[in-house]
């Protein structure tokens, strides 16, 4: 079974959130997520100062199976990429609710509506068979 940790949110397309104490979020992708693509190989993220719809592709992930597209989970603007992830694409594949974090974003608004609790992600994880 994936970890679901209880401390953020997560996105039905399973990325996760958390709230970080400047009022900034951190994003990433959910350890079920990591664990379907496999051994990540490449991971693009983005710049600083890109400002982001809610919904839109913001960063890639490619392992040896796929790459996929990560879509931000809240409008804002970066405020920043995790460089590591450059060199060191496995450390979501290590820890993926950890130093695998995606991007650090400013959230345009409170809107966080779509957002599901850490027992409603596992509910979603639990009617997909994972």
């Amino acid at each position: 079974m994936s970890q679901v940790p209880t401390d953020r949110k997560y996105t039905k397309s399973h990325e996760w959130v958390r709230m970080l104490a400047d009022g900034s979020v951190e994003i990433g992708i959910t350890d079920h997520a990591q664990q379907a693509l496999g051994d990540l190989v490449f991971v693009e993220v983005p710049e600083k100062g890109r400002v982001l719809a809610s919904g839109e592709a913001c960063a890639v992930v490619e392992s040896v199976k796929a790459a996929s597209d990560v879509y931000c989970p809240l409008a804002g603007e970066v405020t920043a990429g995790n460089a590591e992830l450059a060199t060191q694409p496995e450390l979501i594949n290590q820890d993926a609710f950890g130093r695998g974090w995606l991007l650090r974003l400013k959230p345009a608004g409170a809107a966080q509506a779509a957002l599901l609790s850490a027992a409603e992600y596992a509910e979603l994880l639990r009617a997909e068979g994972a």
